[in-house]
């Protein structure tokens, strides 16, 4: 069961995003301020829904909520700050881009950059347990999804349609057999046997 929120009648934007682990696309992030005692018995974690339910939630929680936006970092700036960074860089663009400013910020995951002049709490597997966080994951994930379904079109040999990014053997193979697109993150490891420059990430 998810949480509505960490404390009643305190504005709180809950935070995620979508990406990191992709070997090509930028990183999206969402945040997501619900209205108070909001009830919606289908949204859950983004990882644990099938594509066709979250593509259903998206327009119920764009309507519903009180404020939402969508952060993104290219692929480019991902290659010159890090995917952690980048990460925090995302929320902080959503975080922004918000209409109401919230009390408080909950962020999936353990590590943050603080956003200035809003206080925050991480959430481990923030996503499973509070609403707001839940909701993000899920516009964060259907807003990176369909990017990535764009751009197919124009590399659709590497597949992104499909893998959305992510190191599947398919899209490791494509990589081996085309080469790297403008596309990829040039400071991972697209193939198994290159070095990462960010082995820690």
């Amino acid at each position: 069961m998810l949480l509505p929120c960490l404390e009643p009648g305190r504005v709180e934007a809950g935070c995620d995003e979508a990406g990191r682990g992709c070997l090509a696309g930028p990183v999206f992030a969402a945040a997501v301020i619900l209205p108070e005692g909001y009830e919606n018995e289908l949204l859950n974690d983004s990882k644990q829904l099938s594509e066709r339910k979250r593509d259903l939630l998206r327009p119920q929680i764009e309507k519903d909520a009180v404020a939402w936006a969508v952060g993104i970092v290219t692929e480019e700036e991902i290659d010159k700050i890090n995917i952690l960074n980048a990460s925090f860089l995302a929320m902080h663009r959503a975080i922004k881009g918000l209409g109401v400013i919230p009390d408080h910020l909950l962020i999936d995951g353990n590590r943050f950059n603080p956003y200035e002049g809003i206080p925050h709490t991480c959430i481990v597997k923030g996503d499973g347990k509070m609403m707001s966080i839940a909701a993000a994951s899920i516009l964060a994930k259907t807003h990176r999804d369909e990017y990535m379904a764009r751009i197919d079109a124009q590399f659709p040999q590497y597949g992104w349609k499909v893998n959305k990014g992510y190191p599947t053997k398919a899209h490791r193979k494509a990589i081996e057999t085309f080469g790297a697109s403008p596309f990829h993150r040039k400071s991972f490891r697209l193939l198994n046997e290159e070095p990462s420059l960010f082995p820690d990430e």
